[in-house]
């Protein structure tokens, strides 16, 4: 069925029960203010005293004596407003309180091997780890980048996600529901049927981007797939896409002598499938022959549990690699914490499976916890725009998380689609992948969640494994936008160009100090690269690659990639501020930024920008664009052009290849590279015929 070829490529999961104070700490520990706490952490608990719920809100739910609103209560209107959470959601919440974070942070640099220790002995392990309990070197010149967590440590993350949840009495609970891309029917596994396929076959799923370098740098014996899957109207061969890595990868010398590929027949029959006879052999006619069991293989929590290909700026995709005990302890608990998960909860993160985000919030995280999982096959536009809500309707999805980019599509669609459904179920709401700004935030927040769902606006990485700053729902207030705080033993810095951390409000490029347990452990194949990349540029910390400030009130925010950075007349103006700002006009639904050439300035702005459906091109509202960007940064952060576009060039993941809107802009058309991966591979011609318009 389709439901145990989509998991079985994620393979892993079950029932992680950890109590909400996680262990409880020694005296020692239940002070608040310490020296190790967050810059900023101290302002913000100053922020909630100033603004205790001992103070009722007006009739329009607002606090007053602060520009804030309550859970519930009141819509969010202001960029720069608190949204409290209501006495109810945070006597429920796993974190009740700001007082309740700070006691667990604390703990948690200060005492890194007990907190994670007390976390990790919720697993089942084989052997224990040995001693110490982590091992790092954040600074190159005191020899090579090195981290291990629980090393020694003998488990199997598959028996902790399935086996655990099976022996624990929760085997006839659904793991998975199964939504095909054509609506009217559905699937589902519950956790005993999801262990005896996993057993069939056990396998690392990877993405049909870059095959060929992934097959060559693995050197797979078998490659799995299936012929084809729908994607809304559209039939998508994945085999095609095999054959053409898998000739790639001969001409280096690495051959694979199988191919085993499920017969998808909702897409595509065997008879229309293209076959290579003697490599080729059909899912349907093998697997079902083997044992639904098979013995566990234990490892040792260093050992390696998967790759997963980030392209980054520029320069060949990084191979980047996770270990087994680390990112099983990491990513467990900040889907637990992040989410403010309960066994009751109906889970769905529409990102793709084959995407970190599929790896540690679709699959391995939730299935860590025992949770429910909702998967969608197909497109979310599909048969229109209501298909999200749909879905969350017919599964009573409590948690919800979606990428800015999918959220500002909604947008542009227009509310009609999300208001003929009622989403009484949905109680949190979550957003990865990119910063969202303040306009988006406040959409989702008011018109999918009624005012009544707190945003888990995570700030992560592909290399971090896991959430690294994020709200906690129920915990503290959130400001439309912001990532808000660090998640347990996760100590950000912001740093300035020459590598000195910067105290208060400011902004600069951000930096982590000290490892955690879901940090990647080396580029594969290239450990040179992982440190020059990521520990070189400032030493003694993780460099993010990102840009992020911090407000007057301790809160992060995250600005971009800093490489994502426009000289205008000698003034570093960061693409998402402008992007933000286009936004925030009320006929735009997304915008995307890059630097052009400029004889007089240096580097201009051009702009991508697509409307709200229905919403025509026009001179005046060129203008009113622009001047939208005058008014909130400045007439130096004005765009010098602005490029209507109907969609913008993505990766089924949702990011927006702006590699290609750089070539566009600076009509390097010729230059454009491979288009294949994007989502929709039209997009690129469409913005190519509007360019002059």
């Amino acid at each position: 069925m389709e439901a145990a070829t989509a998991l079985s490529a994620a393979h892993d999961a079950l029932a992680f029960q950890l109590s909400p104070a996680v262990a409880r700490p020694s005296a020692s520990y239940s002070r608040i203010c310490c020296r190790r706490l967050p810059v900023g952490i101290g302002k913000a608990n100053q922020i909630l005293k100033n603004a205790s719920r001992s103070t009722q809100p007006s009739s329009t739910g607002k606090i007053t004596g602060v520009n804030a609103v309550v859970l519930g209560e009141a819509l969010a209107s202001e960029d720069d407003e608190l949204v409290f959470p209501n006495d109810d959601f945070s006597r429920q919440a796993l974190v009740p309180s700001l007082e309740k974070y700070l006691e667990m942070y604390k703990w948690s640099v200060e005492d890194p091997a007990g907190f994670w220790s007390g976390i990790a002995s919720q697993f089942y392990w084989k052997q224990k780890w040995g001693q110490p309990v982590f091992s790092e070197n954040f600074d190159f010149r005191k020899g090579n980048i090195k981290i291990e967590w629980f090393r020694g440590g003998i488990t199997n993350i598959c028996y902790n996600c399935l086996d655990r949840n099976v022996e624990s009495g929760n085997g006839d609970k659904i793991a998975i529901y199964w939504e095909p891309n054509d609506p009217g029917s559905q699937d589902s596994l519950t956790y005993s049927q999801l262990l005896q396929s996993v057993c069939q076959v056990v396998f690392a799923g990877f993405s049909a981007e870059s095959l060929a370098q992934r097959i060559v740098d693995s050197k797979p014996k078998i490659v799995i797939t299936c012929n084809a899957v729908n994607r809304g109207s559209k039939v998508i061969t994945l085999i095609d896409i095999v054959d053409a890595a898998l000739i790639e990868s001969a001409k280096t010398g690495i051959s694979v002598d199988l191919c085993l590929t499920y017969e998808n027949k909702s897409a595509m029959k065997r008879e229309s499938t293209k076959w290579q006879e003697g490599r080729d052999v059909w899912w349907q006619d093998v697997v079902p022959k083997y044992p639904t069991t098979c013995e566990v293989e234990w490892v040792d929590a260093e050992d390696p549990l998967f790759l997963l290909y980030t392209s980054g700026s520029t320069g060949k995709p990084k191979g980047v690699l996770h270990t087994t005990g680390g990112y099983m302890v990491y990513t467990a608990t900040t889907f637990k914490y992040a989410f403010d998960y309960k066994p009751s909860d109906i889970y769905w993160c529409t990102a793709d499976c084959g995407w970190i985000t599929g790896h540690s919030y679709v699959t391995y995280g939730p299935l860590l916890n025992g949770a429910t999982v909702v998967i969608f096959e197909g497109a979310l536009n599909y048969p229109d725009y209501g298909r999200c809500w749909d879905i969350v309707e017919k599964f009573k999805v409590t948690i919800f998380q979606a990428a800015p980019t999918l959220v500002r599509s909604l947008i542009r669609a227009g509310v009609e689609y999300v208001t003929r459904y009622p989403r009484k179920s949905l109680r949190v709401l979550a957003s990865a992948g990119e910063p969202i700004n303040p306009s988006t935030w406040r959409w989702l927040f008011n018109v999918v969640g009624d005012s009544r769902c707190p945003i888990s606006d995570t700030w992560w990485q592909t290399e971090t494994g896991g959430c690294m700053i994020t709200p906690l729902p129920g915990a503290w207030p959130q400001k439309p936008g912001s990532a808000t705080f660090p998640f347990f033993g996760i100590q950000p810095v912001i740093v300035n160009e020459k590598g000195a951390e910067i105290e208060g409000e400011c902004s600069g490029y951000l930096c982590v100090k000290s490892s955690w347990p879901g940090a990647f452990r080396t580029l594969y194949g290239d450990h040179e690269r992982y440190e020059t990349t990521y520990f070189k540029p400032f030493p003694g910390y993780y460099f993010s690659g990102d840009g992020c400030r911090r407000d007057k009130d301790g809160y992060y925010w995250l600005t971009g990639r800093v490489d994502d950075v426009i000289n205008v007349s000698g003034r570093r103006i960061g693409t998402e501020e402008v992007e933000s700002a286009l936004v925030s006009h009320p006929q735009c639904a997304e915008a995307a930024v890059v630097g052009i050439e400029h004889e007089v300035k240096g580097q201009g702005v051009y702009a991508f920008v697509t409307l709200v459906e229905g919403v025509s091109y026009s001179e005046e509202l060129r203008k009113s664009l622009i001047l939208t960007v005058r008014n909130k940064i400045g007439a130096f952060a004005a765009p010098d052009k602005i490029h209507w576009a109907p969609d913008l060039p993505k990766t089924r993941s949702g990011k927006i290849m702006r590699r290609i809107l750089r070539k566009i802009a600076s009509r390097q058309l010729h230059e454009l590279g491979d288009t294949s991966t994007l989502a929709d591979p039209n997009v690129v011609e469409q913005l190519i015929a509007l360019a002059d318009r």
